[in-house]
């Protein structure tokens, strides 16, 4: 009897194995019978929660969906502004499974065909989002209005991503890049505008220069002016007050303020370096305190 038991054993578990399936947390099963999807009685696709659940042995088949929120990392595609300028964005999308049976009837469950399909739509979504804003809006402020508007449009649209049985949790832009051949001319008519303003600053930075140099030129004219002015009324002062004096002096000793005066005009006129021809008569009073004294 014993003989027996083992194999029995092993018929019955491999019997309980092909009857016994497990959904594990985080999936959902599908269940095909003879290859067909299996309906209830409102026509609508068995879905399998996770858990324990017997099946037919060779008759059904269970096809487990990832229930988890998948990500679809685009490719960077090409699209054209409102003002029809190229811009190159790379973006990427959160999505899962809302619907399995809508999932599974219209991808097989094949998530490369389910990701194909998304990247299309994605893309048209983003392409009409992007048609209809300038370059300005996409990188400045709106750039959430338009991520936002692609997701809500690839959630309630007509085409949208329910008719895949998807929900699309989130749209991101990760970059936008402008073509090369874009990116030059408007590097060129950003250098060009930016000179433009230099030359502009340029021109007005001299004009305040100019403004600056004439009112110093003003105000040196004006001093020195001033300056000469008081000068010459310190000299004339000066002048006159050594006119006095001098008339003074001549009052108390005329004689000593005449041989003063004569050495001062010998000075000049032998002074080193000077080479003055002088004609005069031998009586001539210019050099009588020269001559030898009288008795």
């Amino acid at each position: 009897m014993r003989r027996f038991l083992l194999p029995i054993i092993i018929v019955v578990a491999f019997i309980l194995f092909q009857l016994i399936i497990v959904v594990q947390e985080g999936q959902r099963g599908i269940m095909l019978r003879f290859n067909k999807v299996q309906r209830d009685a409102d026509n609508k696709v068995v879905v399998y929660e996770p858990g324990l659940h017997f099946k037919i042995p060779f008759v059904e088949q269970l096809k487990v969906l990832d229930a988890r929120i998948q990500t679809l990392d685009g490719q960077e595609d090409r699209f054209v502004t409102v003002e029809k300028k190229d811009l190159l964005v790379d973006s990427y999308v959160k999505w899962k499974i809302s619907d399995f049976g809508q999932f599974y009837t219209s991808t097989g469950g094949d998530y490369l065909k389910a990701s194909d399909l998304l990247r299309r739509k994605v893309n048209d979504r983003l392409r009409s989002e992007i048609g209809s804003r300038t370059i300005k809006d996409i990188v400045s402020g709106s750039r959430g209005e338009l991520m936002a508007g692609a997701q809500k449009s690839l959630n309630t649209g007509e085409d949208g991503a329910e008719r895949l049985g998807i929900e699309v949790v989130d749209v991101r832009v990760k970059q936008i890049n402008l073509p090369n051949e874009v990116s030059s001319s408007i590097y060129q008519r950003m250098q060009a505008e930016r000179a433009a303003v230099a030359r502009e600053h340029r021109s007005q930075g001299e004009e305040k220069a100019e403004f600056i140099r004439a009112e110093v030129d003003k105000k040196v004219t004006l001093i020195l002016a001033t300056a000469n002015k008081t000068s010459d009324e310190l000299r004339g002062a000066g002048d006159a007050e050594a006119a006095k004096i001098y008339a003074d002096a001549f009052n108390q000793e005329p004689e000593f303020y005449s041989f003063v005066r004569s050495l001062k005009a010998y000075e000049a006129s032998f002074a080193e370096g000077k080479n003055n021809l002088m004609i005069l008569k031998p009586d001539s009073g210019f050099f009588r305190f020269m001559k030898a004294p009288t008795e």
